[in-house]
């Protein structure tokens, strides 16, 4: 058997800084932490445009509810109204109320009643 000559085993040796040195190792732990941070910030920023307009959209939502019991309140005045006109005589209380004055009818201006 051949005897192995016995090597002595490598080992790197690093060289110890000046203590005032600039040349700063990064620090991955550090640096990882900071874009975990930034990357949280960036997902909760991209939340604020929908939330707002989940908000608009509520707000509006209200805004059209009022307004349409608005309009059906005007829809059931017109309906009346409607009705009231398709009487023979409403033709004529309405031209009245326009200052209209029936054929042979003989019309008259009056000034200074106030």
């Amino acid at each position: 058997m051949a005897t192995a000559t016995a090597r002595p085993r490598y080992r790197a040796r690093i060289t110890p800084r000046p203590a005032g040195s600039r040349l700063a190792r990064v620090r991955w732990d550090r640096f990882g932490r900071i874009v975990l941070v930034l990357v949280i910030f960036a997902v909760l920023a991209s939340y604020i445009s929908p939330s707002l307009n989940v908000f608009e959209t509520w707000r509006e939502s209200n805004s059209a509810a009022s307004r349409l019991g608005e309009l059906k309140a005007e829809n059931a005045n017109l309906a009346q109204q409607a009705e009231q006109l398709k009487q023979p005589a409403a033709e004529t209380v309405e031209a009245r109320k326009l200052g209209l004055v029936a054929s042979g009818e003989q019309a008259y201006v009056v000034d200074g009643l106030k």
